[in-house]
């Protein structure tokens, strides 16, 4: 189900408190596979890793809430300008920034 630009935030900053370390540490980003983008491109590990995604109402939506957590939290982050689904995980040694 698609979720809006507060319901992301609120997700993905609880998902975050629940799995430690401070934002700096966590990566955000758009894209239109995010298991994909995750697990292969990033290198996130399915089990064992905290990872999170959700998809937005909209391209923009999902920007916005990736915007928030870079501009506002200081995440790393990026995409690709056209996704609607938000990815968040935490940078570890094996993960690929």
């Amino acid at each position: 189900m698609a979720k809006t630009r507060d319901q992301i935030i609120a997700d993905i900053e609880d998902h975050i408190g629940n799995n430690g370390d401070d934002f700096g540490s966590w990566y955000v980003g758009i894209a239109a596979s995010p298991r994909e983008r995750l697990f292969n491109d990033h290198n996130v590990k399915e089990k064992g890793d905290a990872w999170i995604f959700r998809e937005a109402t909209s391209s923009a939506v999902a920007r916005e809430a990736e915007n928030y957590f870079i501009d506002v939290k200081g995440t790393q982050g990026g995409g690709d300008y056209s996704s609607q689904s938000v990815y968040a995980y935490k940078i570890k040694p094996h993960t690929r920034e």
